[in-house]
């Protein structure tokens, strides 16, 4: 047995805390990657090329960039914006009473928590992933289908709720499950942004007790079981939606 001096609970919890930000983080990206690739199959220009541009963009740019620009820039940028709005009410109501004292009800400045902007950054980046995966699934499931169940009298939300969307799941499966697998490990980046994780557990543990391939190799073990559920519960999804097909 590996010996953790006491250091188990905290491990567990911080185990907990990645399970959450990975859940979380996948919930968010399903929901860009529908829109993106909705988006992608648009007939409106003006839709295709902001998805392009999307999905373009955070695919050419390091996980561990974005997530530094999300946390540190967009919380500058957030309170900067804060500030200067505060600064141009003030001066309009001035403007428009000088005798009133006016007081503005807007933060003069916002603390974006580690666990918030994890979920962000992690749910934006794998958003575009997911919509790259969802678009093909569309793509492979037969046009006529779409056609027959309008031809029915289905409406399009409906024709994509009963027709559409149970056949692009068995397309998706595959790629969503690697995006996943993916996902799942990209969750110890937001430790360099302080969020308490699995990770940062660890290499706390690591450093008061001196022993950092014991934790190191803990954290690992607990990564490949989850990693290892999820697989055997992705294997089960695609056997599920196979069962009527060759």
């Amino acid at each position: 047995m590996i010996d953790l001096k006491g250091y188990e609970w905290s491990l567990l919890e911080g185990a907990w805390v990645t399970l959450q930000v990975a859940l979380l983080s996948l919930g968010l990206a399903m929901l860009l990657g529908m829109l993106g690739a909705l988006a992608k199959l648009s007939k409106f220009s003006t839709l295709r090329g902001v998805a392009t541009l999307y999905t373009t963009v955070i695919r050419g740019i390091p996980d561990l960039v974005l997530m530094m620009l999300i946390f540190y820039g967009g919380q500058m940028l957030l309170n900067n914006s804060l500030y200067g709005m505060n600064e141009w009410l003030n001066e309009y109501m001035a403007g428009q009473n000088p005798s009133h004292e006016w007081t503005s009800y807007l933060p003069d400045y916002v603390d974006v928590s580690p666990f918030i902007a994890g979920i962000l950054t992690i749910g934006f980046i794998f958003g575009a992933y997911m919509a790259e995966t969802f678009r093909g699934a569309i793509m492979a499931v037969d046009s006529g289908e779409m056609e027959a169940a309008r031809a029915y009298g289905m409406s399009s939300s409906l024709a994509f709720r009963r027709i559409l969307l149970p056949q692009m799941i068995r397309h998706a499966l595959p790629g969503f499950g690697n995006n996943w697998l993916v996902l799942l490990k990209t969750t110890a980046l937001v430790s360099i942004i302080g969020l308490d994780d699995m990770v940062r557990k660890g290499a706390l543990a690591a450093g008061s007790t001196q022993m950092p391939f014991t934790f190191y190799f803990t954290v690992a073990l607990i990564f490949l079981l989850f990693t290892s559920i999820s697989t055997t519960g992705l294997r089960w999804m695609e056997r599920r939606f196979s069962i009527h097909t060759r």
